[in-house]
């Protein structure tokens, strides 16, 4: 019969590298999270991807012996899925702000017409960085989304992002358009 560790313990066996305990921290809190997730989401998927948040979140904090308080897991641990939350909120808001500022930029460009000189093109972008113009292919030629990008190029989907935006710019100018 295996005995369930207090919080003080728990912690404290995590802080010294005990995978065993990390496992037990896990089975404890993992379902708690969860809920929590569930309740203020609203969203199973958001849920999954904020317990594995604050799963990994929270354990990196007790591995570094940040939790002044080791009795106290069960709030430490509520806190962080409550300030993880409030953080994606805040960036979904911020996102949602942009999108409208930006609606007229998201309308799909028009289709290049006979004028285009796909010669010049193919020396344009030949002409860009490797990795400007393996999201600039990846994009617009292969279709693939910034995430797929991102995670092809092991770059972070915004640096993706500013990438094609600067590979863009550079196409224009070689291509003698008006921005």
């Amino acid at each position: 019969m295996i005995l369930e560790r207090n919080d003080a313990e728990l912690v404290g066996q995590i802080g010294s590298g005990d995978s065993e305990a990390e496992a037990e921290f896990f089975r404890r809190m993992a379902p708690r999270i969860r809920l929590y997730g569930l309740r203020h989401l609203r969203d199973p998927h958001a849920a999954d991807d904020l317990t594995q948040q604050v799963l990994i979140t929270t354990l990196e904090a007790l591995r570094a012996g940040r939790l002044r308080e080791p009795e106290k897991l069960a709030s430490f641990v509520l806190g962080t899925c409550r300030m993880t939350v409030l953080d994606l909120r805040r960036n979904a808001q911020r996102r949602e702000r942009l999108l409208e500022q930006n609606a007229n930029l998201l309308a799909p460009p028009p289709a290049p017409g006979p004028n285009l000189d796909y010669q010049q093109l193919a020396r344009c972008v030949q002409n860009l960085k490797e990795r400007e113009r393996a999201v600039v292919i990846m994009t617009f030629y292969d279709e693939h989304t910034s995430i797929d990008v991102s995670n092809f190029l092991g770059v972070s989907e915004a640096n993706v992002r500013v990438i094609r935006h600067r590979a863009i710019h550079q196409l224009r100018d070689c291509m003698g358009a008006a921005a």
